[in-house]
């Protein structure tokens, strides 16, 4: 073991030089080295040329995988300054990829707005390639500069031929070190895609293009959307019945600019999506809440004035307001403030008063001039304002003292001896059987048990009040602990591990696809936070002599049939938890020795509520659709 001094002075502080920190710790940079890390890199690169666009300048990007998932980002922006910097002695574009914090974005002038996580993108994924080129053109000229793992300039900047004098545009290429993204160095066509289609609505008119040359032939897609958050919009309510047209809200004050896109659909749930100069804002921020609460005060306003709503009635809250509602809400701020090191929440307190009057002043008189709409708006809150009253009592049901009385837990509940939520695990077991075999087996020490009787509501196509009427949803509301909705508060979380546990077969499954709608829809922290699982029960149990093994998968199976050559053995499907006993179930699917467990996230807040929408909402059509493109991946189907 390495000796620890005692002494804590100048000679305990390490200082890493240049860009060694960031290979040393670049975790600190891009969150972490893992499949999102190193898609992080490509953001940070393309930002950089999404500025160039916020600025006027750019107005195609390119994006491009190559053969070893070599990236290439271009655009035609005014190119990387190739003159030598004061402070440097070196030029610019070599101090820009070779210095922490040096760049356009700090004060400089270079731009009015700009995105990107740190403001250090560039120079970290220098240090975090195992090479990066750029070339610049500019001036009739393309100049060109190489670095090598660790970010080191190859050669100073150098020119290597002529291009049109009109021609302008930074070109940069990069391959990510495998030393660093030990897990994978592979980029996933799908996440980029999504992201830079995003990026295309929130930039309108701008030109973006993806291509992939890992197949032939070359895959490439172009988005480019004139109608910005509007078509977004669209594109969100695309499979749900809407109330009114797309309302869309533009407004400028202080250099700060807001857009509102928003619409109504018939659904009960709302989605809302908020973003600070193209980042993602999943905790909003005041940009969001000023949006939020003029929305709830110009409806109350129009619904009084009006006579929607009577002296004698209460005005209608937030939740009533937003039912049903896609909203997507853009700020332009040039100098944003964030909460957390990880910006997901916009902090700066002036533009809350800005969201709200921008807001305000238009939907006031989008209201005024579009009765017949405005009507329609007017129902649909005061229904949900009717059936927020209906659900009141039953909500008040799964709200938990503050003591945690036994009495107070479900009676289904086996609950676990365990108070400390980040050792309990709450299993949500399909049918009694299964159930009893569960609470006969567990640790009941850190393991609950919840067993379910049938198939659960689906929550996509019923309204709160109806949600909140339903045993098995009671049950599971106020085993978690947390409320739901406006109530919900994650430090009442009674257990850190919430496990799904179905049978391995297609009523397994739809169960396990009901119970994730529920959690998406009324419980989404948890899911963002980590803390739903899947439990993976064995398919097959093999067994031969004395001995027995259990797989997950087909392939499991042959290759474990391979391996104990041609002797005699016994294959049993398990299609049902319940025909294990308990101590089948606990060495197979509980024992945290050895059980596998599929946690549960979401990449893409809003693919996953289109996925949702398609296929748990009222509309059979896009169902119908998703079934058809894809039923040839089914490997094997119970019938």
């Amino acid at each position: 073991m390495e000796e620890v001094t005692k002494d804590y002075n100048a000679d305990s502080i390490q200082v890493l030089e240049g860009l060694e920190a960031v290979r040393k710790r670049p975790g600190m940079y891009i969150a972490s080295t893992s499949s999102k890390g190193l898609h992080h890199l490509v953001w940070e690169i393309v930002d950089n040329s999404i500025d160039e666009a916020m600025a006027g300048y750019a107005t195609h990007i390119e994006v491009t995988i190559g053969l070893n998932n070599i990236i290439t980002v271009k655009d035609d922006g005014r190119g990387i300054p190739v003159d030598i910097h004061p402070k440097t002695g070196k030029s610019t574009v070599e101090t820009i990829y070779t210095v922490l914090h040096a760049g356009g974005k700090f004060g400089g002038g270079g731009y009015k707005v700009s995105g990107g996580l740190h403001g250090v993108g560039a120079s970290v994924v220098n240090a975090l390639s195992d090479y990066l080129e750029v070339k610049v053109y500019k001036n009739g000229k393309i100049y060109f500069q190489r670095f090598e793992q660790g970010g080191a300039p190859k050669e100073p900047l150098k020119i290597i031929g002529e291009c049109d004098p009109n021609r302008t545009g930074t070109t940069v290429t990069f391959k990510p070190d495998p030393e660093i993204f030990t897990e994978t160095t592979i980029f996933d066509y799908d996440v980029l895609k999504t992201r830079l289609e995003e990026l295309a609505y929130l930039n309108k008119g701008l030109k973006i293009y993806l291509i992939d040359e890992r197949v032939e032939p070359n895959k490439k897609e172009e988005f480019c959307y004139d109608g910005g958050l509007v078509q977004y919009v669209e594109k969100l309510n695309k499979n749900k019945d809407t109330i009114n047209q797309i309302i869309d809200v533009t407004g400028t004050e202080n250099d700060i600019s807001i857009e509102v896109a928003f619409q109504y659909n018939d659904g009960y749930l709302s989605n809302i999506y908020s973003f600070v100069n193209n980042i993602v804002t999943p905790e909003g921020g005041t940009h969001e809440e000023g949006v939020r609460r003029a929305l709830t005060r110009i409806i109350n306003k129009y619904a009084q004035n009006n006579k929607f709503l009577k002296e004698k009635d209460d005005p209608l809250t937030g939740e009533d307001v937003r039912e049903g509602l896609t909203m997507i809400v853009s700020c332009k701020h040039p100098n944003p403030q964030f909460e957390g090191q990880t910006k997901t929440k916009l902090g700066n307190s002036e533009v809350r008063s800005i969201a709200d009057k921008i807001f305000s002043e238009q939907f006031e008189r989008f209201l005024l001039e579009n009765p017949n709409e405005a009507k329609m708006i007017m129902d649909k809150s005061l229904l949900a304002a009717r059936a927020r009253i209906a659900a009141k009592k039953a909500r008040e049901i799964t709200r938990k003292p503050a003591g945690l009385e036994i009495s107070s837990l479900p009676g289904k509940l086996a609950d676990c001896s365990s108070k400390d939520p980040t050792i309990s695990e709450l299993y949500l077991v399909e049918g009694n059987s299964a159930g009893g075999s569960a609470k006969d087996g567990r640790d009941s020490i850190t393991q609950a048990i919840l067993p379910l009787r049938g198939k659960v509501l689906n929550v996509e196509k019923s309204r709160l009040d109806k949600i909140l009427a339903n045993n098995e949803i009671i049950s599971m509301i106020t085993a978690i602990g947390t409320g739901i909705g406006e109530e919900f508060n994650i430090n009442k979380l009674r257990y850190h591990k919430i496990v799904i546990m179905t049978d391995a077969d297609v009523d397994g499954s739809h169960i396990r696809i009901l119970l994730l709608t529920f959690f998406y829809r009324y419980f989404k922290p948890l899911i963002e936070g980590g803390y739903i699982y899947a439990a993976c029960p064995p398919l097959y149990r093999i067994s031969h002599g004395k001995t027995v093994k259990y797989v997950q998968t087909d392939q499991e199976k042959n290759d474990y049939l391979e391996s104990i050559g041609n002797i005699k053995v016994s294959i049993q499907r398990n299609k049902g938890l319940g025909e294990m006993d308990a101590t089948e179930l606990w060495e197979t699917t509980m024992n945290k020795e050895n059980r596998t467990l599929l946690q549960l996230t979401v990449e893409d807040a809003v693919l996953a509520d289109r996925t949702l929408t398609e296929l748990m909402g009222e509309d059979v059509a896009p169902r119908k659709v998703f079934l058809e493109e894809n039923a040839k991946y089914v490997s094997n189907l119970d019938i």
